[in-house]
């Protein structure tokens, strides 16, 4: 199945979401069933604020997963860790069990997502000490018997830590494969166009040096030939001479017209372009069905497309990029704007500088605007042939 057709619900992120949910509500059965972990039932105070952390652990981890993969600013994330990691632990606290075990196993499968892999072993290795310095307050637990337990949800947590870490990356992987080949599908359909075009231009070049120089020598031959002959010889040459004419008119009508149809489709390239991007989504903006330009700028304009993508993932951090095609009677514009984290300073980098040396290679130009969480904005514009 192409990469692109697979479903949503086959991706790491959401079996990783079901999963969890499924942990969570294991952990939550005690609260159900009263009696299982002893006869003797937990005091009013100490039950309500167990139900209450365990709704405030799935509501956060349900909620937070919903933006997940997707790349908000990291104070926000460390933020909800720490909930999630303290509604966990005040489970044990308030319950006299080890039932923070269970939910600080949903955090590890979470943490490679947020965070980058260092500080997520370090937060890893964080949350199961505490987790033994809770199981200290047990009451009727000891120092060994606090550090086996600590232990094995340890060893515990790094398999499903190490799995999700996995997953992420075969997510990745695979969403750069998806995005990779939706470059390569868009240039190959510009390339595939350019070949019919060039094709055509030589079709054409064919006619006129062959076919219209050979009805040009006919048509002077014909005309010697009238001066040479007459009676019914001499009607004859003249209808000859006549259509040898309209036929070279017709030779040239086409290969003027094969000359002036060298126009490729934008718009087709453009959508198969962002149709690989997993993140940000991408709100693409056309004039029509079809636009139809010149081989060159069509390819400095696509070019520029897989920039401001790219830039937009890997630096911007955004979620949604807007992009805007216009046609004009000077010229063809494209804007494209996201809702990233922006920059105070524009600092233009290779990709940046590789794009207005296209731009200005055919007389266009390119404009930034940018400021600290104000988003990236740019303004392409480049004449038409012949403008």
């Amino acid at each position: 199945m192409p990469l692109d057709l697979l479903p949503s619900h086959h991706r790491p992120i959401e079996l990783l979401r079901y999963a969890g949910l499924m942990a969570w509500l294991c952990a939550g059965l005690p609260l159900l069933i009263p009696g299982l972990f002893g006869p003797e039932p937990l005091p009013r105070p100490a039950y309500y604020s167990w139900w209450g952390l365990q709704l405030l652990f799935g509501f956060m981890y349900w909620h937070y997963l919903h933006y997940l993969p997707s790349r908000t600013s990291r104070v926000p994330r460390l933020l909800y860790l720490l909930v999630l990691i303290g509604c966990a632990l005040g489970t044990s606290l308030v319950s006299n069990t080890t039932i923070a075990g269970i939910l600080l196993l949903i955090v590890s499968g979470l943490l490679p997502w947020m965070l980058p892999a260092a500080m997520a072993t370090a937060m890893l290795l964080a949350q199961n000490v505490l987790l033994g310095l809770v199981f200290l307050t047990i009451e009727g637990s000891d120092g060994t018997q606090a550090a086996v337990e600590a232990g094995l949800f340890l060893g515990i947590s790094l398999f499903v830590f190490i799995g999700s870490l996995a997953a992420l990356r075969e997510q990745e992987s695979r969403d750069e494969l998806r995005k990779l080949n939706h470059e390569l599908r868009a240039t190959q359909a510009l390339l595939a166009q350019n070949t019919r075009i060039a094709e055509r231009v030589r079709i054409a070049r064919e006619l006129h040096d062959l076919v219209g120089h050979h009805l040009t020598a006919l048509t002077l031959n014909l005309e010697v030939v009238t001066h040479l002959v007459e009676g019914k010889a001499l009607d004859h040459v003249q209808q000859a001479h006549s259509l040898a004419k309209l036929l070279l008119s017709d030779v040239r009508e086409v290969v003027s017209d094969m000359r002036q149809d060298d126009l490729v489709d934008l718009s087709s390239a453009l959508r198969t372009l962002v149709e690989g991007v997993p993140t940000p989504q991408i709100h693409l903006d056309l004039p029509s069905a079809e636009l139809m330009v010149q081989p060159e700028r069509a390819q400095v304009l696509l070019r520029s497309a897989q920039e401001i993508i790219t830039n937009s993932v890997r630096h911007a951090q955004a979620r949604n990029l807007w992009i805007r095609l216009a046609t004009a009677r000077d010229g063809l514009a494209m804007s494209a704007r996201d809702d990233g984290r922006g920059v105070p300073e524009l600092h233009s980098g290779n990709g940046l500088t590789g794009m207005s040396e296209r731009l200005l290679a055919l007389g266009g130009k390119l404009e930034i605007e940018s400021g600290r969480n104000a988003g990236f904005t740019l303004h392409l514009w480049m004449p038409l042939e012949g403008a």
